[in-house]
């Protein structure tokens, strides 16, 4: 899936002087569009349902031609024209500029309710809205999907120069605070067989090889929290805690600050401002299983 994070400047509200160089922005469809020869009980899938999720899948990362479409999924195109033509009937996709195909309003009202639905972006709500405000910084929460971290809500930064991002992007896990943190609370040898190597390079910073990652999970569950060292986005610093739930845990809340804006003070009103959160979040599970 595209994903594209970014540091701006903002004036009233809009974004102004963006640097190219800031631009995080990959078309990895990493975990999106998966091999389904088989389905996990080992029945075959329908061919016709596969495609079309492959369909809305890809065009996830941003509207392809039908030429593309056809070719990136290997559907012939007399049976994409059926499948896409059946979707656009249903709202699922629509006509883009010049002659591309982009998902359409279906796929956002469910998208929107699936955020509605989901617990944690619920009841997290006002734990991100209270730790946006003590830090006055990006706050986001994300979930592990298989190698990846999917950000599920975010609260902006009140400062000229912030992180901007989107719900639903996805970036690898090894290259994140709280993909680092959700990992590190895995058994080490789920965690190689999660991971394909040598891991993809965002920045310079990225680990990509087992034995560094391993030293930082390591380093992770000792201290308790994670931290993203210009790893995903040059010029940011990000660190994150899990939020208990499932054993392990599947998410996590981070805060996102620009290297120029972090000094040791700043980084220790973070770091506590997450473990109050974490453990505001902790005492809300229990009362709420009381």
């Amino acid at each position: 899936m595209r994903t594209s994070f970014s540091v701006v400047r903002v004036r009233n509200g809009v974004p102004f002087g963006q640097d190219p160089s800031c631009e995080l922005s990959t078309t990895r469809e990493q975990g999106a569009v998966r091999d389904r020869a088989t389905g996990t009980d080992g029945l075959r899938p329908v061919k016709s349902a596969a495609r079309t999720l492959d369909v809305l899948e890809i065009l996830a990362a941003g509207a392809r031609s039908f030429g593309e479409l056809s070719r990136d999924l290997g559907i012939p195109k007399s049976s994409l024209h059926g499948i896409l033509a059946t979707m656009e009937d249903r709202g699922w996709v629509e006509q883009a500029p010049e002659g591309r195909v982009r998902l359409g309003l279906r796929a956002l009202q469910v998208g929107s309710a699936y955020l509605e639905a989901d617990e944690a972006v619920v009841r997290t709500a006002g734990l991100l809205d209270r730790l946006a405000a003590v830090t006055e910084e990006t706050v986001q929460l994300a979930r592990l999907d298989g190698a990846s971290v999917v950000y599920l809500a975010q609260r902006a930064s009140t400062h000229p120069v912030r992180l901007v991002s989107a719900v639903g992007s996805r970036l690898p896990a090894h290259a994140t605070a709280l993909g680092k943190a959700l990992l590190a609370v895995r058994d080490l040898e789920g965690i190689r067989r999660r991971l394909s190597f040598p891991l993809e390079a965002l920045t310079s910073h990225t680990l990509t090889h087992w034995d560094q990652l391993r030293v930082e999970l390591e380093l992770i569950r000792d201290r308790g929290y994670a931290v993203d060292q210009e790893e995903a986005l040059e010029g940011l610093y990000c660190f994150a805690v899990t939020l208990p739930g499932t054993r392990p845990s599947l998410d996590g809340v981070s805060v996102s600050v620009p290297t120029f804006r972090l000094s040791p003070a700043r980084e220790r009103v973070v770091l506590d401002a997450l473990r109050e959160a974490q453990d505001a979040w902790s005492v809300g599970r229990t009362q709420r299983r009381g």
